[in-house]
């Protein structure tokens, strides 16, 4: 059974995104996938990275309980909009809050380049398919 996690960067719940995302989420159960939902204009965190990566902010229970769902994915849906040529601000802040060095990945030592982390258990850096629904 495929295991999805539909993320809805929408901050309003009568968008053209929230449409799209209920009807992803009515094909995929008819398809007998298992099905959970982060919508990020619900969760209760600061999107800011205050200190960038220099000093670790502590995750918000909301953002640990989001990470918990994309760790047990097999793919990952991403739906938000397209404005000014970039993400609604909330939900790049989710973006930089969540998928941190440590955490989502690892830099090597003495180089410039990093590695996915990846959960002993499901090795799920490796097998995560993102798909992205946009909506101008």
């Amino acid at each position: 059974m495929k295991k999805i996690v539909i993320i809805n960067g929408h901050p309003n719940k009568e968008s053209l995104n929230f449409a799209l995302a209920e009807a992803y989420k009515k094909g995929a159960l008819e398809s007998n996938a298992a099905v959970k939902e982060i919508i990020i204009s619900d969760l209760q965190f600061n999107p800011n990275l205050e200190f960038g990566y220099q000093k670790r902010t502590e995750l918000e229970p909301d953002l640990l309980e989001a990470w918990e769902k994309i760790k047990w994915a097999d793919h990952l849906v991403w739906v938000h909009p397209v404005w000014w040529g970039g993400l609604p601000a909330i939900t790049k802040g989710f973006i930089d809050r969540l998928f941190l060095p440590g955490f989502a990945f690892q830099y090597r030592q003495n180089s410039i380049f990093w590695d996915k982390k990846i959960n002993k258990k499901q090795k799920y850096a490796k097998r995560l398919k993102p798909l992205l629904y946009n909506a101008l």
